[in-house]
């Protein structure tokens, strides 16, 4: 009697192997731009009135997708995979990863440089309770497009250095996590006062771990998923810990 043998195989990475679709170099330059003009119009505006600001916020992660679906009409959902139960555990535990880890790596930087707290987590300790909530709904389309930004460049770089460079796919990907960790706390200059070492070590290594969070995954939902969860943290613990409720 034959026996029904059940293979799994698990998800790669989207795009640089024909899966479920390729995009060309040129395909990539314009996404690649999108991302780079998405992130231009979120910090335009110095002081935003509340209703601009959730158009930047919410413009920021459609224009790179739009650019996306147009570079690769049948798969560009392919960053996206469906969420299940067990991705919830995945979140919580790579946002609390991520600040274990860059609490020590914050600490060991404040010992030899200063540091510059972020005016966003300053600004909703003295925040009215109906700003507060309005702001930390609106970092959630913000933060899905960090993501955006940051995964659709690593994976532009994987699909250029191994399709036309003739990487190998480790070398490719080693290369393309750590420069977008790079990218993205380059990102953050502006807020963090043009603080370069700590933009690019400690924003940098916590840009590591989210990045790391999709790379296991390969699901955009889940890195945005612990970014949220670990700003959301960063934001409300002084609150809680000030004996602050969240509505007060």
């Amino acid at each position: 009697m034959a026996t029904a043998v059940t293979t799994t195989t698990k998800p790669d990475y989207p795009f640089y192997a024909d899966i479920p679709t390729a995009i060309s170099g040129q395909r990539w330059l314009v996404v690649v731009a999108a991302c780079a003009v998405a992130f231009a119009q979120l910090i335009l505006v110095p002081d935003p009135s509340p209703l601009v600001h959730w158009i930047q916020v919410i413009l920021f992660p459609l224009i790179p997708l739009a650019a996306l679906a147009w570079a690769a009409p049948r798969g560009w959902t392919a960053v996206f995979r469906r969420l299940r139960l067990r991705d919830l555990p995945l979140m919580l535990g790579f946002a609390i990863l991520n600040m274990v880890v860059t609490t020590g790596i914050a600490y060991a930087v404040g010992q030899i440089t200063d540091t510059v707290a972020n005016p966003a987590g300053e600004a909703i300790q003295t925040m009215a309770a109906g700003d507060r909530v309005m702001m930390l709904l609106s970092t959630i389309p913000q933060l899905i497009g960090e993501e955006v930004v940051t995964i659709l460049p690593l994976l532009a770089l994987l699909s250029v250095l191994v399709r036309r460079l003739g990487w190998s796919r480790r070398a490719a990907l080693l290369t393309a996590w750590v420069a977008t960790a790079v990218m993205f706390g380059a990102m953050h200059l502006p807020t963090y006062d043009w603080n370069i070492v700590q933009c690019l070590v400690i924003i940098g290594s916590a840009r590591l771990i989210l990045s790391l969070a999709y790379m296991v995954t390969k699901n955009l939902w889940v890195s945005a998923g612990a970014h949220i969860a670990n700003d959301w943290a960063i934001f409300l613990a002084p609150i809680v810990l000030g004996g602050v409720t969240l509505l007060a």
